[in-house]
């Protein structure tokens, strides 16, 4: 007789954010930029936190001195959200050094944790 999982035996499954440049949208950059600055904000005010965000190609930029949405990544750090960025594309856009929030990360943790999710989110 096989035996009934409830959810809450279930393995959680992590919902997990995407970011892969540093501008929301293809078309404008500026607006892209705002856009990004008011989703991550709206993001770090949810009652329902993302489990990992995880940062690759130019988007490096977001996790690493300068960037305009740091306070709000650093909100969602401190909820228990990993953070977590591709080392090959901070030596690439040397900003190794630069990183501020997170953790640097690979190729296989972010296949990894996409290949887990039980929800992707590219904005």
């Amino acid at each position: 007789m096989e035996k009934n999982i409830t959810t809450s035996e279930e393995k959680k499954r992590e919902t997990v954010l995407v970011l892969s440049s540093r501008y929301m949208g293809e078309s404008n950059r500026e607006l892209g930029d705002i856009l990004m600055r008011s989703f991550a904000y709206t993001l770090a005010e949810q009652k329902s936190p993302i489990d990992t965000v995880l940062v690759y190609n130019e988007a490096a930029y977001l996790t690493c001195e300068g960037s305009e949405i740091l306070d709000d990544l650093k909100k969602l750090q401190s909820t228990g959200t990993k953070i977590l960025t591709c080392g090959t594309c901070l030596n690439f856009f040397d900003l190794t050094e630069k990183l501020v929030v997170g953790e640097v990360s690979n190729m296989y943790t972010i296949v990894e944790k996409m290949l887990a999710a039980g929800q992707l989110i590219k904005p």
